[in-house]
């Protein structure tokens, strides 16, 4: 498991959010959100920008590039 998949699922997990709703609420599926979090597949710019905007934290911090949540 990647650190991004690692910090997809916690970020999910902190507000209580199942995959079903995180999905909806990224405008995807709760397969994708799955496959994401096991890191089965990698993520597009569009699935970064919306789990930035979602949670309001920085690129690098989902990246793994750094541990702030804001740049």
């Amino acid at each position: 498991m990647s650190l991004f998949s690692e910090r997809i699922r916690a970020l999910r997990e902190d507000r209580d959010l199942n995959q079903t709703d995180i999905a909806e609420i990224l405008g995807t599926n709760q397969r994708k959100i799955s496959r994401l979090e096991t890191g089965d597949c990698e993520p597009n710019i569009e699935d970064i920008k919306n789990y930035c905007i979602y949670f309001n934290i920085s690129a690098d911090f989902l990246l793994g590039l750094s541990d702030n949540l804001k740049s």
